[in-house]
């Protein structure tokens, strides 16, 4: 147990390692004495969430140029609060510390990069990703930051739900060759929505689905609760209209988490026959549904069947063929990779596709980390996940004991994690602005449970709570 808990960074002395840093004692808080004087740093947390919340609401709608430069407004502003914080108040965690490590593996990678302008590009990009991060980390210990961002995502996600499903229903034109032109699937609509890729689409409403199934739940009031539930049945239904695969297998790992971690949570309030029966009935019920829509529905089936098709399916084809010269590019360079970014990517892989496989990444995210930061970086990836999974559960457990409304929302962050890391396995629609985005939102948010204490009222439980969580 004690080699598992320091491999999880579980008793991580920051205190210690913040009061003995050069680097922290010389940055951090090197302007506070203006602070008391600025009203601008007087509302930063505010000031911060309206900056996070303009990404979410644009994201979907808007070029990646314009996201970019919200994310530079954001790394701007992370910068400036830091430099004026407190430092008693700057908290880390292990989830900041890892994704620390991650960043100065890439940065490595870009300076080893056989292509280093290219790297350097996707280095810059991650960099902002990542600023974005420690940002929404910061104000995402507020639960009523929290609540307000979860919020505002919901409700742009549900306009780009109603616009999918508008599509199923009324046409819309294939912007790509998305299926096999000789599948039955050929003259099905696959909706997009304003994403422009149901693949895309798939990956941007999977946390839409964990947060508004949790939604439920969490928000008082009959009025707030019909609202989440028609956000769960619209996001569901959009996703599985996209006919994405990749989101399909995102969407089964999701609720399977997700129904696993609700009746855990759920567990010490029911009768002994439930708290023993109940997920294995939710589990078989689910699957019956799966077995019924497969042997009925003829679409479903055939999406589903080409899974398992191997090479007998194009899309199967073409990402077979992808992976075996990503793998090539691997062996090649298995210690820190290419550098980071479809950038380097595309000036690297044209050595080693086969012909007429041309790609724009390794269409698969764990493939994608090894060949940019080589096998260092993914296994510092791979350490993140489980720091994260394993501390988000710990902070479960302490929520459940007081009955803390907010664990609903850390259910949905852990889930959400397994959905996209399934998804991202066959696909790697993660790198684009409008799902990568959201993948840091949801580490920022697992992040802001670690080592932050209750100090607002809990909508949910008339007692507040004191202890950390």
């Amino acid at each position: 147990m004690n080699a598992w808990q320091q491999f999880t960074l579980t008793h991580v002395p920051l205190q210690d390692w913040r009061s003995g840093s050069y680097l922290h004692r010389s940055i951090v808080g090197i302007l506070r004495s203006w602070r008391q004087s600025s009203l601008l740093i007087q509302w930063a947390d505010q000031i911060a969430a309206v900056l996070l919340s303009l990404i979410f609401v644009l994201a979907p709608f808007v070029s990646s140029t314009l996201i970019g430069l919200l994310l530079v407004a954001c790394g701007g502003f992370w910068l400036l609060v830091t430099l004026t914080d407190i430092r008693d108040q700057a908290k880390l965690t292990s989830v900041h510390l890892l994704v620390l490590l991650y960043w100065g593996i890439a940065t490595v990678a870009t300076a080893a990069s056989p292509v280093k302008s290219a790297a350097f590009v996707g280095w810059t990009k991650l960099t902002l990703y990542l600023l974005m991060f420690a940002l929404a980390a910061r104000v995402l210990r507020s639960p009523r930051i929290r609540t307000w961002m979860i919020a505002i995502y919901l409700h742009v996600a549900l306009l780009v739900s109603v616009y999918g499903l508008r599509q199923w229903f009324f046409g819309a034109t294939a912007l790509a060759t998305w299926v096999d032109p000789e599948s039955p699937l050929s003259k099905t609509t696959r909706v997009y929505s304003y994403l422009g890729n149901p693949n895309l689409l798939a990956g941007y409403l999977l946390p839409a689905i964990a947060f508004s199934a949790m939604a439920i739940f969490a928000w008082r009031g009959w009025i707030p609760k019909v609202l989440a539930l028609t956000m769960l049945l619209v996001n569901m239904a959009c996703l599985i209209l996209t006919f994405s695969r990749g989101g399909w297998i995102g969407l089964l790992a999701l609720v399977v988490t997700l129904l696993v971690l609700l009746v855990y949570w759920l567990s010490i309030q029911l009768p002994p026959f439930w708290r023993m029966w109940s997920l294995p009935i939710l589990l078989v019920g689910m699957l019956s549904v799966l077995i019924l829509a497969i042997l009925f529905v003829e679409p479903v089936r055939d999406r589903v069947l080409s899974i398992f098709a191997g090479r007998g399916d194009s899309s199967n084809n073409f990402r077979i063929n992808v992976w075996l010269a990503v793998i090539d590019m691997i062996r090649d360079r298995p210690i820190l990779g290419i550098g980071p970014g479809n950038t380097a990517f595309n000036r690297i892989y044209p050595l080693y596709q086969q012909p007429k496989y041309t790609a724009l990444s390794a269409y698969s995210v764990l493939l994608e980390i090894a060949v940019e930061t080589g096998l260092i970086g993914f296994f510092c990836f791979v350490w993140l996940i489980i720091v994260m999974l394993s501390q988000g559960l710990t902070q479960l457990q302490r929520l459940r004991q007081h009955n803390h409304r907010e664990g609903f929302w850390l259910m949905a962050a852990i889930a959400i994690v397994v959905g996209m890391l399934a998804h991202g396995t066959v696909d790697t629609v993660w790198y684009r602005p409008e799902v990568s985005t959201l993948w840091w939102l949801t580490v920022a948010l697992i992040a802001g449970y670690l080592n932050a204490s209750v100090s607002e009222p809990n909508p949910g439980n008339s007692t507040v709570a004191t202890q950390q969580y």
